[in-house]
């Protein structure tokens, strides 16, 4: 038991250590009812000039769910009561380009996700936290293969 503790005391000071040689900084960030949530952190990213950011982590809820389900070109909007277990992506271009996914579940556990499109209100909060690295710059660029905006990083 006591070398199990300390390997993991060991990994989280290298996690530490790590995130400061790269000079990773965190944001956090609370949204309110009826706020959107891509929206408002796309602007909270954009007001800050994050060159790189990524989501780390939220919790909260929504009273509306808009998303783009996988390879659909026709949007997925629902009214009601969700949880939000999880949402992961990065922010380009100072947040004028975001690639969001976002997983739900509602009061049966019944769970769905898709890319983060705006139009997902807030029901009670949304505790988010933001990563920024500031060794890198992401933007996006059209990929002659895909079609689609995609990643480009660029190292400072």
């Amino acid at each position: 038991m006591c070398k199990l503790y300390n390997s993991l005391i060991l990994v989280a000071f290298i996690a530490l250590f790590s995130c400061q040689q790269n000079h990773v900084k965190s944001y956090a960030l609370r949204l309110k009812p009826g706020m959107d949530l891509k929206q408002e952190m796309a602007q909270f990213v954009k007001d800050r000039q994050l060159k790189s950011a990524s989501i780390s982590t939220c919790v909260g809820s929504l009273k509306e769910l808009n998303i783009r389900p996988a390879n659909q070109k026709e949007l997925l909007h629902l009214k009601g009561h969700f949880e939000i277990v999880s949402l992961t992506g990065t922010f380009a271009d100072k947040g004028e380009h975001n690639h969001i996914h976002i997983s739900v579940s509602d009061s049966t556990g019944y769970t769905i996700g898709g890319h983060l499109v705006d139009g997902n209100l807030i029901y009670t909060t949304a505790e988010i936290v933001l990563l920024n690295n500031s060794n890198i710059e992401f933007t996006r660029e059209i990929d002659p293969e895909t079609t689609f905006y995609e990643l480009k990083v660029k190292e400072n």
